[in-house]
């Protein structure tokens, strides 16, 4: 993958970008927040972002925020920070972050991060370009799914948790086991993020009765999605 490091402590630098590149990755690095966004303003492409949180022009939440909502919804971005705590965490998930590690991070584990974290941006690939659920056709390869003659817009967290709930519905999941498989975070960090996106979903997707399905909430547990039988929709 082609990444982009935001990190202004060059013995890290050198660091992270020695094990990236021994891993068959292509890094470009960049010391603030300016230099940074002004790469990606010039259509510099770039397949996952890796961001420090304290910079010194601005803050790593602030480059996160922006990357959402100005430049890109889809690329992967993981936080490599010293900042530890969990508000911190749920700071940067809810934002938009894909993965949350704690400096000093260790190489093997990194490495690991960021290759999950781009299977799971082309996820799919391996299974075949295709898959319909119902009413749901999702076509991998654009990251998209369509409902009848709609192309429903997702973000790549949106689109990953749609297909997994699709493809587990009938099923009881827990908060904690969806932030697991859907996040990679661990399932006792205490976030509204699972709920925040499953309404985003239930909305998205036409997930209701009138539609043949019932995404519902279990209370104390998680989530069920269920196909309807006609007599249950009508």
């Amino acid at each position: 993958m082609y990444i982009a490091l935001l990190e202004d402590d060059k013995d890290q630098v050198e660091l992270i970008k020695l094990w990236l590149e021994g891993a068959g990755h292509q890094c470009d690095s960049f010391a603030t927040g300016d230099s940074f966004t002004t790469a990606l303003r010039q259509h510099r492409h770039y397949d996952l972002f890796i961001l420090d949180w304290m910079l010194p022009d601005t803050s790593g939440i602030e480059v996160l925020r922006w990357i959402r909502q100005e430049h890109c919804q889809n690329t992967p971005i993981i936080f490599v920070t010293a900042r530890d705590s969990e508000q911190d965490i749920v700071n940067a998930l809810q934002t938009g972050a894909d993965d949350y590690m704690i400096k000093p991070v260790k190489q093997l584990e990194l490495v690991a991060r960021i290759n999950a974290a781009g299977r799971r941006a082309h996820i799919g690939d391996a299974e075949g370009e295709v898959l319909e659920i119902g009413p749901f056709r999702i076509v991998f390869a654009e990251r998209a799914i369509h409902f009848g003659n709609e192309t429903i817009e997702l973000t790549q967290k949106e689109f990953a948790l749609a297909v997994f709930l699709l493809r587990n519905n009938g099923k009881l999941l827990s908060r904690g086991f969806i932030l697991e498989k859907v996040w990679n975070m661990p399932p006792e960090i205490n976030t509204r993020t699972v709920d925040t996106h499953i309404s985003r979903l239930r909305n998205k997707l036409h997930l209701t009765p009138e539609y043949g399905w019932r995404l519902s909430a279990v209370y104390q547990h998680g989530y069920r999605l269920e196909r309807l039988e006609s007599s249950e929709a009508a």
